[in-house]
């Protein structure tokens, strides 16, 4: 990576949200009366970057809108928090990506995704980044995105030894190939997720642990399974540790996955190893959930900071350290 501010690529979907409020998820074939209505950017590319951003690295976005109102408001949603759309193009063969989601009073929600334009981002797009790939300190994708681009990625990942993080989401109705899975170094699935990828129902620590060994025998370097108010199980060559999620009042879960792979990379970039970055990300996704939307949710550096010194308030958090504990164990990390 060259000298400066750190720098992230995040290769995927961008959304407009159309978000409801409901007592609770309707059955099939219910009408129900619901609540607050929300139009807010999304798409699972777009919200990482919109994260890692606003976490203090400068995250492009490659993606593709289209030529409508959804795409300028996607545009200038992106100019007011920073992400850099150098990679970010339109077109008049689709229109953009949409998302119908309904969240409950529990927090808990139900989303289905038209992905429009996303369909068309493809591998000649993302050629278009290699005169200057080397600067990224790591690259992100999803399964928003036709699947020979997120390999195609991949392999420009690989090629250039830059970390290439695989969010597998939404779950995929088939297996992902040993090929690509060869190619990611770090795989972040919730536990649907690994569940589609595996076979192996994640009901505990147990069900996590055996589930990664799955997939680290696959060929994935490093496996970071997030478990929502459970916390995340990470698998690392041999190295297994379980890190419970912080306690806190969920009013909408729509974009914590986002907000952990998106802040993932951003302390990866940084410099951070995978387990530290990982800590740091389980605060972001914890203090994402206590906001309405997707991208609104993202928390600044200074909030995630307030927020662990909240949490936390045996030390003083600065630039210096935070301990997290567990068992005999006391980490002591640097934001």
């Amino acid at each position: 990576m060259i000298q400066g501010r750190p720098k992230i690529m995040v290769v995927g979907s961008s959304n407009m949200d159309l978000v409801v409020r409901s007592p609770r998820i309707p059955i099939i074939g219910e009408t129900i009366l619901g609540g607050d209505f929300l139009m807010v950017p999304g798409g699972k590319g777009a919200n990482q970057a919109v994260a890692a951003a606003k976490l203090g690295v400068e995250a492009y976005l490659a993606a593709k809108l289209g030529n409508d109102v959804f795409g300028s408001q996607s545009l200038a949603n992106f100019q007011k928090v920073g992400v850099n759309t150098e990679y970010v193009t339109q077109t008049e063969d689709a229109p953009s990506g949409t998302a119908l989601i309904i969240v409950d009073d529990n927090g808990d929600n139900a989303i289905v995704v038209a992905p429009g334009a996303n369909q068309k981002l493809s591998s000649e797009d993302i050629s278009r980044t290699q005169p200057n790939i080397e600067m990224f300190g790591a690259i992100v994708s999803q399964l928003e995105i036709p699947i020979t681009t997120v390999e195609f990625t991949a392999e420009l990942a690989n090629k250039n030894n830059i970390p290439f993080i695989l969010d597998p989401a939404p779950a995929p109705d088939e297996k992902l190939s040993e090929k690509l899975l060869r190619k990611v170094d770090i795989l972040t699935p919730n536990e649907t997720e690994a569940e589609m990828l595996t076979d192996i129902r994640i009901t505990d620590e147990a069900a996590a642990r055996k589930a990664c060994g799955v997939l680290l025998k696959m060929g994935v370097k490093i496996v970071i399974l997030t478990m929502g108010s459970k916390g995340f199980f990470l698998a690392d060559n041999g190295k297994e540790r379980f890190v419970p999620a912080m306690k806190v009042d969920a009013v909408d879960t729509t974009a914590a996955g986002d907000a952990f792979t998106g802040s993932l990379a951003c302390f990866i970039a940084k410099g951070k190893t995978v387990f530290e970055a990982a800590i740091l990300a389980n605060y972001v996704a914890a203090l994402s959930v206590m906001k309405r939307g997707a991208q609104p949710s993202m928390p600044t550096q200074e909030e995630v900071r307030h927020f662990m010194n909240r949490m936390k308030p045996v030390k003083k958090i600065e630039d210096i350290s935070f301990t997290a504990k567990k068992g005999h164990e006391i980490y002591h990390i640097k934001l």
